[in-house]
C-alpha cells in the first residue's frame, strides 16, 4: 500500500470516528458555534494526525542470554507464482487509483462550475451598495456568495428584507468558506460517506446560526417559519452555497429554532473526543521489539546473505568487552585490580545449566563457516509463503551439550508465519553434533546458541 492511500485511509478513519461523536453527543445542542468549530476543527484534525504514529515497544520474546550466530536470509530462487500475483495487486491498486482520480475529477469539475456561473452572474448583475444582487429566471429564493447577497426580483419587499437578514448572518458569519473548504475535503475523502454526512452536517448548523440571528433580531418564529415553508418548494439552483429553502433541512430548522437553548455544561461533552483519538492513535501506533543490551549479539551485524559466498575464516561470534583490558606487549599497573570473575551461568527452563560466555566455544565441523552453510543450505523457502508473498524473521535457540550434542531446540521469536516457523525450527534440529563441547576452566560445559533467520523475497 503506497503512503498516499495509506494516509487517506487513516484519514478517512479518523473523520468516521469524530463524525459518530458529534452525531450521538454534540448534533441536538443548540450551541451552533461550538458545533461548527467542532466539524471544522474535527476535519483539521484528521488531516493532520494520519502523520502522527506513535512508537511502542515491546520486550524480545527471548528472555535469556545467549551466543548469538550470524544472521542467514533465505531467498526463494524462483517465483513465477508469486510474479503473477504482484502483477495482479499491481492492475488492482491501478484500477483503484483510476476510480479515485475519476471520482475527484468530477467533483472538481462540479466545484469550479459552480464557482464560474456564480462569478458570471455577479459580473453581469449589478449590485447594491449593500451587496445584494437581484436575479431573475433561476427559480430559487435566495443564497449567498462571494461576501455577496443573490435575491429573487419575484420577492415581495416584505419577503426580501427577512430573507436578506437571514443572508446577511451567513456572510458575518463566513459560512461561505466553510463550505468551500469542506468541498475541497469532499474532493479528497469522496469515497468516504461519512465526510459527505460531516458537510451535510456543518450547513445544518449554518442553516441554524442564520435563523438564530433572524430570531434574536425581533422577528417572529411563527412568520419566519411560514416564510421558509412559503418557499420550500423552489428549486435549488446551486448546491455549493447556503440556500436560504434548502428542503433538506427544513423540519430541523423547525425543531431547533423552538428548542431550549443548551447549557454552557453541555460543551463538556466535547471531553468524549480525547479516548477517541487516543484508541486511533493506538491502533495506528508502530511496534518495535526492544532489544536487551547483549555484547554477546554484536556478531549480529555479521549476516549470511543468500547468493554470498562464506568465507573459510569467518570468526565466531566475540565475547564481551570487559572494562578492564590487558593489551598485549604493555605492563601490567601494580594497582591493577584483579580480572573480573566470569559470568555466571543461566538456567533454562528445563533446569540444565548453560553458558552463553565460555573460554572456549562448541566447534561445529568445519568451523563456524561450515555451520553457516550448513543452515544456508538446507532452509528452504515453503512454497505456498513464496506464492503469497510471505516475509518473516524466526529465531530460533539451541543448546550444544557437554558432549557436542543439539538439544533444546525451541523458538527464541516467530514469524507471523506458520510455515516459516516450522521450516527454521526443523532444519535446526538436523544440526550434527560438534566436533567439540564449550570449554569453561577445562570443563565441558553445555553452551546456549540463537540463530536469526530471516525470510525475504527481495
Amino acid at each position: 500500500m503506497t503512503p498516499v492511500a495509506l494516509y487517506l485511509i487513516k484519514s478517512a478513519c479518523y473523520i468516521a470516528a469524530l463524525y459518530l461523536v458529534y452525531d450521538l453527543f454534540l448534533s441536538k445542542d443548540t450551541q451552533y458555534g461550538r458545533n461548527r468549530a467542532f466539524i471544522l476543527g474535527s476535519i483539521a484534525v484528521s488531516l493532520i494526525l494520519p502523520l502522527v504514529t506513535l512508537s511502542t515497544s515491546k520486550p524480545i520474546d527471548i528472555q535469556n542470554f545467549s551466543v548469538w550466530l550470524n544472521e542467514i536470509f533465505i531467498t526463494p530462487s524462483e517465483r513465477p507464482a508469486l510474479d503473477i500475483s504482484k502483477g495482479m495487486m499491481l492492475n488492482i491498486q491501478l484500477l483503484l487509483l483510476i476510480v479515485y482520480i475519476s471520482g475527484a475529477l468530477i467533483l472538481s469539475v462540479r466545484l469550479l462550475k459552480t464557482l464560474l456561473d456564480l462569478m458570471l452572474i455577479i459580473k453581469k448583475e449589478k449590485g447594491s451598495p449593500d451587496s445584494v444582487i437581484r436575479f431573475r429566471g433561476l427559480h430559487a429564493s435566495a443564497f449567498s456568495a462571494f461576501g455577496r447577497i443573490f435575491v429573487s426580483s419575484d420577492l415581495a419587499d416584505n419577503e426580501s428584507g427577512q430573507i436578506i437578514i437571514h443572508e446577511q448572518n451567513h456572510l458575518r458569519y463566513l459560512h461561505f468558506y466553510d463550505i468551500m473548504f469542506m468541498e475541497i475535503i469532499v474532493i479528497i475523502q469522496w469515497f468516504n460517506p461519512f465526510v459527505h454526512l460531516f458537510n451535510r452536517s456543518l450547513r445544518a448548523v449554518h442553516e441554524f446560526q442564520a435563523d438564530s440571528g433572524c430570531i434574536n433580531a425581533g422577528i417572529s418564529i411563527v412568520n419566519y417559519q411560514k416564510l421558509i415553508i412559503n418557499h420550500l418548494f423552489k428549486s435549488k439552483v446551486f448546491e455549493i452555497p447556503n440556500s436560504f429553502s434548502n428542503p433538506t433541512l427544513i423540519k430541523k430548522r423547525m425543531i431547533m429554532m423552538t428548542k431550549k437553548r443548551s447549557t454552557v455544561l453541555a460543551n463538556l461533552k466535547l471531553l468524549m473526543v480525547l479516548p477517541v483519538i487516543a484508541l486511533i492513535l493506538i491502533a495506528f501506533s508502530s511496534c518495535n521489539e526492544k532489544t536487551k543490551n547483549d555484547p554477546a549479539k554484536a556478531s549480529i551485524e555479521n549476516k549470511v546473505l543468500k547468493g554470498e559466498e562464506i568465507p573459510n575464516d569467518a570468526p565466531p561470534p566475540p565475547p564481551p568487552s570487559e572494562d578492564n583490558k590487558v593489551i598485549k606487549g604493555q605492563a601490567v599497573p601494580a594497582d591493577a585490580p584483579p580480572p573480573p570473575p566470569p559470568p555466571p551461568p543461566f538456567t533454562v527452563a528445563n533446569g540444565d545449566t548453560t553458558w552463553n560466555v565460555v573460554d572456549k566455544m562448541p566447534e561445529f565441523p568445519g568451523g563456524n563457516a561450515a555451520l553457516m552453510k550448513y543452515i544456508y543450505d538446507n532452509v528452504k523457502y515453503p512454497e505456498s509463503a513464496k506464492q503469497n508473498g510471505v516475509q518473516g524473521r524466526v529465531i530460533v535457540t539451541f543448546v550444544v551439550t557437554e558432549t557436542g550434542k543439539v538439544t533444546n531446540v525451541s523458538y527464541g521469536s516467530r514469524s507471523p508465519n506458520a510455515e516459516l516457523n516450522a521450516e527454521a525450527l526443523r532444519v535446526a534440529k538436523t544440526l550434527p553434533d560438534f566436533e567439540s563441547p564449550g570449554i569453561v576452566k577445562g570443563r565441558a560445559v553445555p553452551v546456549s546458541f540463537t540463530l536469526p533467520i530471516t525470510f525475504a523475497l527481495r
